[in-house]
């Protein structure tokens, strides 16, 4: 059994052009990239295409990755700074033109959408290092010691951003407010 190659190891031979290398650092990192962005834009819909495109920009331009060892926090970056370009877009978007009010989301689960919003608010009230570190743990099942390395952080403040993060969604997920409600 053969172990899995290194992130550096694909990128130096997918800017080679070896066309499975580039396809296994896409499906190795795609979900992460979204959760990465949906840590920042906290929209699913958006969150798929910022972390669609930038993994695709990343992906054309690997000559830019300075540290192939180092691609999934280079990626992870690229995918923020997308997030947060989207969010500048946005709101010039939103004072230049009236936007008509989006109709609720029709779902036959009502009770699943309700728990989305909730689960939405709750990961909104996290910064964004929390939301990363929550995505990329509990919804990727990235390892700490992974995480650490992806966002340039240590292992134990990955933990303390996941313990802290976990707290603070149970304590709203446990006492709904009234802006819940409101949206609920």
């Amino acid at each position: 059994m053969t172990a899995e190659p290194s992130d550096g190891d694909l990128v130096v031979r997918a800017r080679r052009g070896d066309a499975s290398a580039m396809e296994t650092l896409a499906h190795r990192y795609l979900r992460a990239s979204y959760a990465v962005a949906l840590s920042v834009l906290r929209h699913p819909a958006d969150a798929e295409d910022a972390s669609q495109e930038a993994l695709l920009t990343a992906l054309r331009s690997l000559d830019q990755c300075r540290d192939p060892a180092r691609f999934a926090a280079w990626l992870f970056q690229s995918v923020r700074h997308r997030a947060l370009k989207q969010i500048t877009h946005r709101r010039v978007r939103a004072r230049h033109a009236d936007e008509a009010e989006h109709g609720a989301v029709v779902e036959a689960d009502a009770e699943r959408v309700l728990l989305r919003q909730r689960l939405l608010s709750a990961l909104e009230r996290l910064t964004p290092a929390q939301r990363e570190v929550v995505l990329l743990h509990d919804l990727e099942g990235w390892t700490h010691p992974e995480i650490a390395v992806a966002l340039e952080i240590s292992d134990v403040m990955s933990r303390q951003h996941l313990f802290v993060a976990r707290r603070a969604m149970r304590d709203h997920l446990a006492n709904p407010s009234t802006e819940d409600a409101q949206h609920g």
